[in-house]
C-alpha cells in the first residue's frame, strides 16, 4: 500500500528519478500538449487570467460584492483592455488606408524605376519581365490558396479562443475553492500546507511574469523609438510604442504596426531607404526582444535562468506556436516551484534556477 501511495503522490516522495524516466515523462507530456492544444491553450490562458484576477476578486468580495459580481467586474476590465488593444491596430489600418493612394503611386513609381534599371543593366525587356511575373503569379496560386486556408483557420481558432477563454476564466474563479479542495484531496494530508504554499507562490509568480512583460514592452518601445529617430522617421515615439504594445499580438501585431511608419517615411522622404530602415529597426528589436530582453526581464523576476527561458520559448513555439512562446514561461515557473519542494526533483530545481539562492546560502 505504501508503494502505491508513493507512486500516486510523487510530491512527497524522496525517490530520485532516472534520466530515462524523466525523458519518458517529457515525451509523454509533449505528446499530450501537442495533440490537446485546442483545449489546453485556451485553458492555460484562462488559468493565467484567473490567477491574475484572483486578488482583485478577493478584494472586491471583501468590500461586499458578491462572488459573481466581483468576477464580472474583473473580467469586464480585461475585456476593455483587450478591446483597446484591438482598437489600436484598427485605427492604424484606417490611417493607413487614407495614405493608400499616394503610397500606391509611390509603389508603382518604384516598380517602374526597378523595371527600367533591370532593362538597362541586364538587357531584359519589359515584356519579358511582365511574362516572368505573370508565370510567377500563376505558379504561386496554389500557395496563395493554402495561405488563405491557413489564415481562415487561424482566424476561426482565434475567434473560438476569444469566446471560450472568458468562460473558462469565470468558471475557474467561481469554483476556485472546489478546485483547491480537489488538490488537497489528491495529495496526503501532511502535504496540504505545501500545496497551499505552491498555489500562493504560483499567483505571485504570475504577477512577476506580468511585471516582467510590462518591462519588456517598455524597453522595446524605447528601443523602437530610438531606432526610428536615428532613421529619421516622423513621430518616432508614437510609432515606437504602438509597435511595442502590438507585439502582444504575435507576428500580426508587428506587421500592422510597421505599415504606417513605412508608408509615412516613404511618402515624406521620397526614398526607399527610409522604409528599409524602419524594417531593419523593427527586425533587430524583435530579435533582441525574443532572445535577450524577454529572457532577461522575465527570467530574472521568475528566478529562472536565461538558457531555460530561451529553450522553453523555442519549445513553446514548436508545440503551441505563438501562444506557447508566452505560456511556457509561467509553466516553467510552476514546475520550478514544485521541484523546489520535492526531494526527488532537486536536480530539476537546480537546472531551472538562476543560482541566486545557492549563492546567497554560500
Amino acid at each position: 500500500m505504501k508503494q502505491i501511495l508513493k507512486k500516486a503522490y510523487p510530491i512527497s516522495s524522496n525517490e530520485n528519478y532516472s534520466a530515462l524516466e524523466i525523458l519518458q515523462y517529457v515525451v509523454l507530456i509533449c505528446f499530450v500538449l501537442y495533440f490537446g492544444r485546442t483545449l489546453f491553450i485556451p485553458l492555460s490562458f484562462s488559468i493565467l487570467i484567473s490567477f491574475i484576477l484572483f486578488p482583485v476578486c478577493k478584494w472586491l468580495e471583501k468590500k461586499g460584492f458578491t462572488k459573481s459580481l466581483a468576477i464580472s467586474i474583473s473580467l469586464s476590465s480585461v475585456v476593455v483592455l483587450l478591446g483597446i488593444l484591438i482598437y489600436v491596430p484598427v485605427v492604424q489600418l484606417n490611417q493607413f488606408s487614407q495614405e493608400w493612394e499616394p503610397f500606391r503611386n509611390k509603389l508603382l513609381e518604384t516598380v517602374n524605376q526597378i523595371s527600367i534599371y533591370i532593362t538597362q543593366r541586364f538587357e531584359i525587356s519589359r515584356e519579358d519581365q511582365l511574362y516572368f511575373f505573370k508565370n510567377s503569379i500563376n505558379s504561386s496560386g496554389s500557395g496563395a490558396l493554402s495561405f488563405l486556408q491557413n489564415a481562415v483557420y487561424s482566424f476561426s481558432e482565434t475567434f473560438f479562443y476569444l469566446l471560450i477563454i472568458p468562460v473558462f476564466s469565470a468558471l475557474l474563479l467561481y469554483h476556485r475553492q472546489i478546485l483547491a479542495n480537489v488538490l488537497y484531496q489528491i495529495f496526503p494530508p501532511e502535504r496540504k500546507e505545501t500545496i497551499r504554499e505552491i498555489l500562493t507562490e504560483t499567483i505571485h509568480a504570475y504577477y512577476n511574469f506580468i511585471k516582467g512583460m510590462l518591462l519588456v514592452y517598455l524597453i522595446v518601445g524605447i528601443l523602437n523609438s530610438i531606432g526610428l529617430a536615428i532613421v529619421g522617421v516622423p513621430h518616432p515615439v508614437l510609432f515606437g510604442f504602438i509597435a511595442s504594445i502590438l507585439t502582444f499580438i504575435p507576428y500580426v501585431g508587428i506587421l500592422i504596426s510597421s505599415l504606417l511608419p513605412i508608408a509615412v517615411s516613404w511618402i515624406t522622404f521620397n526614398s526607399i531607404w527610409y522604409p528599409l530602415g524602419v524594417i531593419i529597426v523593427f527586425s533587430i528589436v524583435q530579435i533582441l526582444e525574443a532572445y535577450v530582453i524577454f529572457p532577461f526581464a522575465v527570467g530574472s523576476r521568475l528566478k529562472i535562468n536565461t538558457l531555460v527561458i530561451i529553450i522553453m520559448i523555442t519549445a513553446g513555439g514548436i508545440l503551441w506556436g505563438a501562444a506557447g512562446m508566452i505560456l511556457f514561461i509561467p509553466f516553467t515557473s510552476i514546475a520550478k516551484l514544485i521541484a523546489d519542494r520535492t526531494e526527488g526533483l532537486k536536480t530539476l530545481s537546480i537546472l531551472l534556477g538562476d543560482g541566486e539562492s545557492k549563492k546567497l546560502k554560500s
